[in-house]
């Protein structure tokens, strides 16, 4: 058991896209030998968040000693229904442009019905049971800064403006987003 955290990747509703910079934090990471994993993608209830908090808890139990969770977009709330849910000591929590669900989201994504219906809302506000920094953008269409802002400080989390990065993913210009780095170092 190793005294280094791992890193575990918990992508958002749309799983593993290639050019985005959990993938690319991922390859890079194994190329350097350090400790990180990833939630795998789901075959089947993509949309349920108790399926999402299952594979979070299932990925989990396969990692010994420490970890940091590095979640994007509804991947950070798959974070903070998990903590509502489980027990273990997690090292500390990057949460990068987290999707307010709780908000109509653009055309493309699931309607707030649906979200509704798979299990979503609320979006929990109790503080987190271990460190977090939620890394919010100023112009993300599927979260405005203020309540972003305001889930952050219910969370207890530690908010970083990152500017306006859009979503933070590929359609935004974001395949390396190097900041990430720096923001787990944090944690570490």
């Amino acid at each position: 058991m190793s005294n280094t955290p791992t890193i575990l990747i918990v992508p958002g509703l749309r799983d593993h896209v290639p050019a985005h910079w959990q993938t690319l934090l991922e390859e890079k990471w194994r190329k350097e030998g350090r400790p990180i994993a990833s939630v795998p993608p789901l075959e089947h209830d993509k949309l349920s968040c108790s399926a999402r908090v299952a594979a979070l808890e299932e990925a989990l139990s396969c990692i010994d000693g420490p970890v940091i969770l590095v979640a994007h977009s509804a991947g950070c709330m798959i974070v903070v229904q998990w903590a509502q849910r489980h027990q273990r000591a997690i090292h500390g929590a990057v949460l990068a442009a987290p999707a307010d669900l709780e908000s109509p989201m653009p055309e493309g994504y699931p309607s707030p019905d649906t979200i509704a219906a798979n299990g979503w809302l609320p979006i929990p506000r109790q503080p987190l049971p271990f460190p977090s920094i939620v890394a919010a953008s100023t112009n993300d269409p599927l979260g405005k800064l203020e309540r972003i802002s305001a889930l952050a400080d219910a969370w207890g989390s530690r908010l970083v403006n990152v500017g306006a990065v859009g979503h933070l993913n590929p359609a935004a210009g974001y395949g390396e987003w190097p900041q990430v780095e720096v923001l787990i170092q944090e944690l570490l």
